[in-house]
């Protein structure tokens, strides 16, 4: 059995592994993805594998999210550590729902649940996931607080959104700059995955502000954008393929 992990936690995701191997030593481990954008990119470039196991919650967004830009046809076992979502529902159609922390015995009942599914289960099932997927609300304004009033700012005027110290700022193509409130990772969540991505710890940039692309020495990307950042903004030599489909919008 082969098994994506889709998990962007490094102790979450040693911890599955650990268990996969405890329970069936003959599991493979096909990868492991840690966003959406990385799923999907992923999915769309890899062998399939036979089961997927998914924390809900990504790096950039909810996993839901995947089913809105590909259709899956791969069994889930979800995984969350948080349990306001409707449980009883996954468990009627999906393979499992499993809270973190995850035990032996429950990911053991899970895989032996999945085991005896037949074709026309598995069918089902997958038709009942995909309209878990939500419609994506996204952001086309923010409301930046300048002194004593609101400022509207449409989101194609944004050029990226950089924190430093815990301080956000918001950089405009026009070269305004403001501070705001909400960290990268609330922010993110508004945002079109299409239009925005988070490059690094400091930087979600607008894909319309990318000017070039330098290849650095070690592999990483040097992202040259229409205004000049805080500092230089580099991708990391794992995410350089998915933001470079990212760029020319093939994720």
């Amino acid at each position: 059995m082969r098994i994506l992990i889709v998990e962007d936690e490094t102790a979450a995701f040693d911890n599955l592994v650990d268990i996969l191997s405890e329970i069936d030593s003959s599991v493979q481990v096909a990868g492991n993805t840690e966003s959406i954008m990385q799923t999907i990119a992923w999915l769309k470039n890899n062998q399939l594998p036979d089961l997927i196991l998914m924390d809900i919650h990504l790096s950039d967004g909810s996993a839901f999210s995947i089913f809105d830009t590909i259709k899956l046809e791969i069994p889930i076992i979800f995984t969350t550590a948080y349990d306001e979502y409707a449980i009883k529902a996954f468990k009627v159609n999906s393979i499992d729902y499993l809270l973190k922390p995850i035990k032996v015995e429950e990911m053991r009942c899970a895989l032996e649940k999945f085991r005896r599914w037949s074709r026309e289960d598995i069918l089902k099932y997958l038709t009942q996931l995909n309209q878990f997927a939500p419609m994506p609300k996204y952001k086309d304004k923010l409301l930046i607080p300048v002194k004593d009033k609101l400022q509207p700012v449409d989101m194609d005027e944004v050029s990226c959104f950089y924190t430093t110290d815990k301080n956000t700022r918001i950089y405009l193509k026009n070269g305004k700059i403001y501070s705001y409130s909400k960290t990268l990772e609330q922010i993110e969540t508004n945002l079109n995955p299409s239009d925005f991505i988070r490059a690094n710890k400091q930087f979600i940039i607008a894909r319309s502000s990318v000017k070039d692309i330098t290849i650095w020495f070690d592999n990483r990307l040097l992202v040259t954008i229409d205004i000049e950042p805080p500092e230089r903004i580099y991708i990391s030599k794992n995410k350089a393929s998915v933001f470079k489909a990212w760029i020319v919008n093939d994720i």
